[in-house]
């Protein structure tokens, strides 16, 4: 009795390979109708699937972060808004951010009506798009060197929050930045930073930021605010937590909260 020869093609199909190529190679009666019907659709739904991605759900007029792959601790600001608003309550009505990327983070807290929101990059704004230079235009972001005094009154905002910033900071600088943030706030500062270990989203940090990061323990910020006299903000903290808990919020990024300076 003659063996039956197998059909190449349906042991692909049933390997499960794409159909599609199975039935480029073989050699079935199939109508040339229903070949060109199926490429369609195959066509359709790989346009489709490089459409939709990341950007997909974004506003046109929405800064795009640079930020490459790794932690970005000013990408967690924009993740823990709710569960800061959550926390602070009024004082985030008058808010500064201060961090690389800034502009991404302000356009956030802008579409809130009852937020004033300011920016400071502290690095440089050369590589900015067109809407983070229409926020500089407008003297909402603004770059500025944080290892000198800000120029702001004190007290001029309700809440600094801080990101991707003190890590660069030699505790030389710290001693200036970190009481001159405490200063130009009314009811605290919120510090983003990294932990040690994690990989940075910037991987062209020696060419903007002169250093590497410095990933510091909580251990060592702790010691280092109870040095300089800065409090931290206990109440805020509590509620900070019990808001995580209910959004079910875990940070990537160690998060301090300060008491400013009266």
């Amino acid at each position: 009795m003659s063996r039956r020869p197998v059909n190449p093609a349906r042991r692909l199909g049933d390997s499960g390979s794409i159909p599609l190529v199975g039935s480029a190679h073989s050699k079935s009666r199939s109508s040339p109708v229903l070949s060109v019907v199926l490429l369609v659709v195959g066509a359709v739904l790989l346009i489709g699937y490089l459409y939709s991605g990341p950007g997909k759900g974004t506003s046109d007029n929405e800064p795009l972060s640079k930020l490459e792959v790794g932690v970005s601790c000013t990408l967690e600001v924009q993740k823990a808004l709710p569960v800061l608003k959550k926390a602070y309550g009024d004082s985030m009505h008058k808010v500064l951010h201060v961090g690389p990327e800034t502009c991404s983070v302000v356009f956030k807290l802008l579409k809130d009506e009852d937020t004033e929101v300011w920016g400071i990059e502290p690095y440089d704004l050369d590589d900015a798009d067109a809407n983070c230079r229409s926020l500089v235009r407008k003297g909402i972001v603004r770059a500025a060197d944080i290892k000198f005094p800000l120029p702001y009154r004190a007290k001029s905002f309700s809440l600094v929050i801080v990101s991707d910033a003190v890590d660069y900071l030699s505790p030389k600088y710290l001693n200036k930045t970190l009481p001159e943030l405490a200063r130009v706030s009314a009811d605290g500062v919120v510090i983003f930073a990294g932990h040690p270990g994690q990989r940075r989203a910037k991987v062209a940090e020696l060419s903007k930021f002169g250093r590497p990061a410095k990933l510091r323990s909580s251990t060592w910020w702790i010691r280092y605010f109870l040095q300089s006299s800065l409090e931290e903000n206990e109440t805020a903290t509590k509620k900070f937590e019990q808001a995580s808990l209910k959004r079910n919020y875990k940070s990537t990024c160690q998060v301090f909260h300060l008491k400013s300076h009266h």
